[in-house]
Order: C-alpha cells, then structure tokens, then sequence
C-alpha cells in the first residue's frame, strides 16, 4: 500500500532552506500513489505563496508522472518512487524519481480510441519544461516538470 506519506529522515522538509521551500516523500509503487502525491503537492503549496494559482496544473503534472513511474518502470517488486517538490522564483519544481531508467517518451501517434498513452502531452503542455536525468544516487531517474504561473500552453 502507500507510505504513511511523512518525510523520512532523510527526506526534505517543507521548511524554506537557504531561501529555496521544498518538501519530499517516498511513496510505493502502488496505484493509489498518485492520489497520496497530489494530497502531499496540496499541503505543501497551501504554505506557499501564490500556491494555489500552481496547484491546478501542478496537480494534473505530478499525477501523470508518479502514474508513469507506477505504471511504466519495469522494476523489482519493493521499489518505491520519490517526489519532490521545490518552488523557485514563483515557479513550482515537481520530480518523481523512480527506480527504472527507461526514459519516457511522448507517442507522437496514439490513435483516437487508445485509452492511454496522452499523459505526456498534458505535462509539455502544462509545463514551462520538463526533462528527464539519471539519479545521482545511481540506479534509476528523475523526471521533472516546472510549472509556472499561466505556464503551459493555454
């Protein structure tokens, strides 16, 4: 099931830290993850300011990545998924680290009647950028989105 969904020891805060607020968890690999991500998203910019114009499209970008990283990351059953999040200069910082290092692509051909395989369309179009980076811890990788205040394509 999913994590109690409190920062680990190790994880970040939602305490600003050298200007920079940011907060982090870990969560299973589970498909109930992505509800618990976006609660965890909606708590952390609540404490914000200017944190509820970032949390429609924040919440929509956060669920499509911890559902890729629960649906698509081919890994050993026990893996968890970490998000983080991290506001910089008006502008939200989201990151799902997961433990696969398939890097994800957008399918430029999904036909009408496909019933997945659009998610990475919302998050381009909700997205200033997103990207994707091996984990400096090793195995695995980060994707991340930073989505902005009108950011995205309207």
């Amino acid at each position: 099931m999913i994590s109690s969904g409190e920062p680990r020891d190790d994880a970040d805060s939602n305490e600003p830290d050298a200007g920079i607020a940011a907060f982090g968890a870990m969560l299973t690999r589970h498909r109930k993850s992505a509800g618990a991500a976006r609660e965890h998203l909606r708590k952390f910019l609540a404490g914000m300011p200017d944190g509820t114009a970032l949390a429609v499209d924040g919440q929509l970008v956060l669920t499509e990545l911890v559902s890729n990283a629960v649906v698509h990351g081919r890994v050993s059953p026990g893996r968890e998924i970490a998000v983080r999040f991290e506001m910089i200069c008006g502008h939200l910082r989201i990151e799902v680290h997961d433990a696969s290092s398939e890097k994800p692509a957008i399918q430029r051909s999904t036909a009408p009647d496909e019933l997945s395989g659009r998610g990475l369309f919302l998050v381009e179009a909700l997205s200033v950028e997103w990207g994707c980076a091996p984990r400096p811890e090793g195995v695995g990788k980060i994707v991340w989105a930073l989505v902005g205040p009108g950011s995205g394509v309207r």
